[in-house]
């Protein structure tokens, strides 16, 4: 029987944002506040609504705070990688986003009109805002309200799956429901990436399952560069045990507010690796670093993890995380007599789509913000900067998409939509061929190994090939016996091309820096490496590899 694709739906509008989370929300505000007519679609809400807390150099723990301190934490924190131009816009636009959001109603802990703000690793001050019930999906709630407000026409339950193109530019995005056979394509004179990062290429992962490293290729196929995707996060303090709350982010704010990391022997071992400081003022990469090599060496539990001890924190302080403390409770650890036992988890990207300071990604048409864009974080992301990130780039993306609009114009839209139709309608029928989810299965198993906290050379270039082999595989010899499946081909494939980067970089990269290291190349070496490594779409879809200098 032969399946055919159903009849695609068009929709026209101005901007096109594409996410549903902080970042998507934000640029859809932005935009529209514009006067532009503005779409958000989205299939879910990724990360953001586990989002702890937001840095914002506000200085109302501390004076001495200030944009310029901001801007010097995140290039320490970042090992001097960092886009300059961008970090300037994130340290000066963070106050402008915190005024921005409490205009519309996001209730952030204050006292007496004063900002409570935690002190999270990496950053000199407390500078964390925070909303107790839960920072993201508080956040997200108002934002949400806000688009509706503004009249933003929202579609939520659509996947996209592939980037409309005229040329060179991009002009829209083809969107999959989540249930029934429908497709809509989206015609816009502007796009926003903000479908958040890496998604789960890993088995042990932070991510909601509706992050699939698609914004990377999707970007990809459509002509931008994508910039530091060896560089990947990984939370060092992510919970075990209980084994309900596995996947739990225990907060390094909970560490800055007193908590304590201790190994199987009881020992508080991070003064071990940062006297001064103990579990206080040490940036994300290196915590995780620390932890792991207590595991390494035999020093965590048999099932490789170390104590998150949150008995020594007064109550006040414990109970100030409402919703740490309800998970805990309810999966039968109370915190104030026993403590959550955690690991290193993959969490965050800090590479991604190279933008500039209006969130253009170079190809006209396309812009991106949050975690979708890279170049911002360097080789580490400071505590707290991810949701900051997409507060400030989110609403950057949007404004900049609404101002970077391309000309109206007739365009062959029928030409166009079955360009885009071409890879689901090739995978659509066959019913031979290997399960999408066996190859998504063989990618994080290829991660783990390889591209885990610790990396090698012979690792990587066996994962090197084996990817690439996986993602052959992907592009044309997958089961799909109807739309579901082939849009499931499509996610392998797109996770096997971000993992392919992911890797090279890790390979090219011979030297250990932030977030990336080496055992064989154990030192970081500026002389040779403080430059990027970006990747990009050959005319022939092959993969190019190159450097790019850091921006000042």
């Amino acid at each position: 029987m032969v399946v055919k694709l159903p009849e695609v739906e068009p929709l026209d509008t101005d901007v096109l944002v594409l996410g549903g989370g902080l970042a998507g929300h934000r640029a859809a505000v932005a935009a529209r506040e514009t006067g532009v007519r503005v779409t958000l679609a989205y299939l879910a809400h990724g990360a953001s609504p586990f989002v702890l807390g937001c840095n914002v150099p506000i200085g109302h723990a501390d004076p001495r705070d200030s944009p310029e301190v901001y801007f010097e934490d995140m290039v320490r924190g970042g090992y001097g990688l960092n886009d300059r131009r961008l970090v300037r816009v994130m340290a000066t636009q963070a106050v402008d986003a915190l005024n921005e959001l409490a205009a519309i109603g996001v209730p952030y802990a204050r006292d007496d009109g004063r900002y409570l703000l935690r002190h999270l690793s990496g950053n000199t001050y407390p500078r964390s805002i925070y909303i107790p019930e839960g920072t993201g999906r508080l956040t997200l709630e108002r934002l949400h309200a806000r688009c509706e407000d503004l009249g933003v026409e929202i579609l939520s339950g659509w996947k996209a799956t592939v980037l409309l193109r005229d040329a060179a530019a991009v002009v829209g995005a083809l969107l999959a429901a989540r249930r029934g056979e429908r497709l809509l394509a989206v015609h816009a004179r502007a796009v926003v990436m903000a479908m958040g990062g890496l998604g789960r290429l890993y088995d042990d992962s932070t991510y909601p399952a509706d992050v699939g490293a698609d914004s990377y290729a999707l970007a990809f196929d459509a002509g931008a560069r994508m910039v530091d995707m060896e560089f990947v996060q990984f939370e060092p303090t992510v919970t075990v045990h209980p084994a309900a709350c596995k996947g739990l982010e225990m907060p390094t704010a909970m560490l800055g507010d007193g908590a304590h990391l201790l190994n199987a022997e009881g020992d508080r071992f991070m003064f071990r690796y940062n006297p001064a400081h103990g579990e206080k003022r040490i940036e994300k990469a290196r915590m995780s670093l620390c932890i792991q090599t207590e595991i390494d060496e035999g020093r965590g539990f048999p099932d490789a993890t170390v104590v998150f001890d949150t008995t020594v924190l007064s109550p006040e302080k414990r109970e100030g995380y409402v919703s740490h403390c309800k998970r805990l409770r309810a999966a039968g650890l109370d915190p104030a007599t026993d403590s959550p036992r955690v690991r290193p988890a993959a969490h965050s990207l800090m590479g991604g789509i190279l933008i500039d300071e209006s969130g253009w990604s170079g190809v006209p048409g396309l812009f991106s913000g949050g975690e979708a864009a890279g170049g911002v974080h360097g080789a580490s992301r400071l505590a707290g900067n991810g949701g900051s990130d997409t507060l400030v780039f989110g609403a950057v993306a949007g404004r900049g998409a609404a101002a970077g609009l391309q000309p109206a114009k007739r365009r062959d839209w029928k030409r166009i939509e079955g360009a885009a139709l071409m890879p689901l309608g090739a995978a659509l029928g066959r019913r031979l061929g290997a399960d999408p989810d066996d190859v998504k299965a063989a990618v994080r198993g290829i991660m783990g190994r390889a591209a885990g906290i610790y990396r090698s050379h012979d690792a990587l270039s066996a994962a090197r090939v084996e990817l690439e082999a996986l993602q052959k595989a992907a592009e044309g010899n997958l089961r799909a016996a109807t739309l579901g499946e082939a849009i499931k081909g499509l996610e392998a494939r797109n996770m096997a091309l971000a993992a392919r980067m992911v890797v090279n970089g890790a390979l090219a990269r011979t030297e250990s820096r932030g977030a990336h290291q080496r055992r064989d190349y154990p030192e970081m070496d500026d002389a040779h490496w403080l430059v990027h490594i970006a990747h990009r779409r050959r005319a022939d879809g092959a993969l190019v590899q190159e450097t790019l200098s850091v921006q000042q």
